[in-house]
């Protein structure tokens, strides 16, 4: 069996440094919570001397009930000219009370003389000092070796007598820094045997940065050569183009390499972990990230589906559920009749690849896909257009007329939607009933929606439970000349309780386009209401 390759989470520090990312004291508690949980080794928990955020949140981190984590403080290396015990920034490293401290420190001789101004004899004396002051102190101290790669580059010699200066302190793992995020792995596999060789069974780590698209292949390849210490962060936060995921390079060494990190059940959580932290950062999760991704496992290819439905590795390269992930079948113009047969299986709906219906229902979504509408992300919509298809489905309401106005008169302050709906519903003891309703809005759709539920209500009372979620618009057919005559998408995304769907409409007319998709979203929600009772 390979060796435990110790897994460092650095989302709450260096992820925090990423553009539009801003982590609450809370928030990074709930993390630190997961990331314990899932099975990370170590977690970084932030800088103590550079702001009170951080301060507090290792006050606080220290009732945290971790089972398996060691919380690290992060810091650099005593200023030049000062007694590392006289050093504040040190001295709050302590005081964090944390049983691991990481300290960074220079190894470019460029940056050395030029950006901190001092000779690379104090560099090395400011390495080594704080590195045995902090192990005399109690603490397991991991040396984060800055612009490793860079100033090995430039002068090999000195670059390894600073993993040496930190290894002969006492630090327990020398990390090698791709800081600028710039090196190949054929380079960081190179210099990562160099400084292993160097080194003699001191714990060698890797740090790595995505500017070069590169983090997680630098990763592996210094795992390869010998590393046995990944540092990263989930879903690859942090500064410029972020760093190393790790929701990337775990499965990788895991599955692909046999490095055991995780028991198995924790992989298995690997996609809820992405998202929650996405969900806590207030960040749009990338549908296409490996492995996680909502689009990691989706086949769209008429060929493809047919080939997965026989043999599912022909297009998977892992089984999806290993990492909590699901294949997921689109149905599009693109499509072949074992994508409908599939979509409409995950759907609860048995049809036969070869059978006329379903050929029917394939050529029914290619004649709306081409006048603009798209299944892909509408799986309501779909559901209905196959119960429609094959006589299983009866509308709950019709439509006898709507009417938007929009009103606004800034001198009186006016700024009114009103909408007016009038509908009819299956006949009832031998009688057509109808439903006429006035409402307000924020804008058309909104007040749309309000008129048709007030109007739905009196038949239907469960309706008022349907919350509107989302609202898109897409541009369907945007060409020069068209302009705003463009047909427009509407997608509409509805919940009720822990249920949520999707629905679709397109028109030339945002509102005609906005009202299909949101009549089609409550007639969703009231036929598998009525299939629920039966």
């Amino acid at each position: 069996m390979k060796p435990k390759v110790a897994l460092y989470d650095t989302t709450l520090r260096d992820g925090a440094q990423a553009e539009g990312i801003n982590f609450s004291t809370a928030d990074k508690l709930r993390i630190a919570a997961r990331l314990d949980a899932f099975g990370a080794d170590y977690i970084e928990g932030g800088w103590p001397g550079s702001n009170p955020k951080d301060i507090e949140f290792f006050e606080r981190v220290r009732d945290l009930p971790l089972a398996h984590a060691k919380v690290a403080a992060f810091g650099s290396t005593r200023r030049m000219g000062v007694a590392v015990d006289q050093d504040p920034q040190v001295r709050l490293l302590l005081e964090a009370g944390t049983p691991v401290v990481t300290i960074y420190g220079k190894t470019s001789l460029r940056h050395v003389r030029e950006v901190l101004r001092t000779t690379p004899e104090e560099n090395l004396a400011m390495i080594a000092e704080t590195v045995a002051f902090l192990k005399e102190n109690g603490r397991e101290v991991v040396y984060d070796a800055e612009h490793a790669f860079d100033g090995y580059r430039e002068d090999p010699d000195y670059a390894l007598a600073c993993f040496k200066a930190a290894r002969d302190a006492g630090a327990a793992c020398v990390v090698l820094c791709d800081t600028n995020g710039g090196s190949l792995p054929d380079f960081v596999s190179e210099m990562t045997k160099a400084a292993i060789a160097h080194l003699g069974g001191t714990p060698v780590g890797i740090h790595t940065h995505d500017d070069g698209g590169l983090g997680v292949a630098n990763a592996l390849a210094a795992v390869a050569a010998g590393v046995r210490h990944v540092q990263g962060t989930l879903n690859g936060y942090g500064e410029r183009n972020g760093n190393c995921n790790l929701t990337t390079v775990i499965p990788n060494l895991q599955l692909k390499m046999g490095y055991p990190l995780l028991p198995e059940v924790k992989l298995t959580q690997l996609r809820d972990l992405s998202l929650f932290v996405d969900e806590t950062a207030n960040q749009r999760p990338n549908i296409r990230a490996p492995f996680v991704g909502q689009a990691s496992f989706a086949h769209k290819g008429g060929t493809h589906v047919n080939a997965v439905n026989k043999v599912a590795a022909s297009y998977e390269h892992i089984v999806p559920e290993t990492v909590g992930n699901a294949r997921r079948v689109l149905v599009s113009e693109l499509a072949g009749g074992a994508n409908v047969m599939m979509k409409a299986r995950e759907l609860g709906i048995a049809l036969d690849e070869k059978a006329p219906e379903t050929r029917a229902i394939l050529e029914e979504v290619k004649r709306l896909e081409n006048d603009g509408y798209e299944f892909e992300g509408a799986d309501a919509s779909f559901e209905l257009l196959i119960r429609r298809a094959r006589g299983e489905y009866r509308p709950f309401f019709d439509l006898l007329e709507y009417h938007v106005s929009i009103r606004k008169d800034p001198e009186r302050a006016i700024d009114l939607c009103e909408a007016t709906v009038k509908i009819s519903t299956p006949p009832r003891d031998g009688r057509v009933h109808q439903g006429y309703e006035v409402a307000e809005g924020d804008g058309p759709v909104n007040a749309l929606d309000a008129a048709l539920r007030k109007a739905l209500t009196v038949f239907y009372p469960d309706v008022a439970r349907v919350a509107l979620t989302d609202y898109k618009v897409r541009i369907v057919n945007s060409s020069f000349g068209s302009g705003s005559g463009a047909r427009v998408r509407v997608f509409i995304e509805s919940g009720a309780g822990e249920q949520s769907w999707s629905t679709v409409g397109v028109s030339t007319n945002i509102v005609e386009a906005s009202w299909l998709a949101l009549t089609e979203s409550l007639e969703y929600f009231l036929y598998r209401r009525q299939a629920a009772e039966k």
